[in-house]
């Protein structure tokens, strides 16, 4: 794990009002409104791994598998909490729109998220092309500079539990 580790400089965590505009989506969500967002957000519930509580953190899917009912996720980097509290405990639940399902969290390898950051960039070339620059990650646009970039992000693969009932 540790070739994600020496990744670039990450950015900060937003604070302030940036803070305040980057949870927006939880409030939504906890409103009743997460299907504003349609199929490309979703709502993660997480325990912290050392306070026991329960979070949330509004995630970017980025691929989603409707055969399967997987969903493929990405965030902040491998110190982010919700990656750090999932390797804690795999098992939990997402909401995608007003739905609730009970997943577990698979996570990727770094030729995984090669393959997915190309695909993403194929379906997504400008917004790839921000979020590597954003991350500050290497991307000259090109189909290796995404391979390159999915290479340090950590992907994780949210498979939904046979039962569709909560845990």
């Amino acid at each position: 794990m540790s070739h994600r580790q020496s990744t670039p400089h990450r950015p900060q965590l937003p604070t302030g009002w940036r803070r305040f505009g980057a949870r927006l989506p939880i409030l939504l969500f906890r409103g009743g409104l997460g299907r504003v967002f349609g199929k490309r957000l979703l709502l993660l519930h997480h325990t912290g791994r050392v306070s026991g509580l329960d979070r949330c953190t509004v995630l970017e899917v980025v691929e989603h598998d409707a055969a399967h009912v997987s969903w493929i996720v990405a965030g902040f980097g491998p110190m982010a909490d919700w990656y750090r509290n999932l390797h804690a405990e795999p098992k939990t639940v997402i909401q995608v729109g007003n739905r609730h399902r009970a997943v577990t969290a698979q996570f990727l390898t770094p030729d995984d998220g090669a393959e997915i950051m190309a695909g993403y960039a194929q379906r997504h070339p400008r917004t790839a092309q921000r979020l590597c620059t954003f991350m500050g990650l290497p991307g000259d646009g090109s189909e290796a500079g995404f391979r390159d970039a999915g290479r340090s992000i950590p992907f994780v693969r949210l498979d939904a539990d046979t039962d569709p009932r909560l845990p």
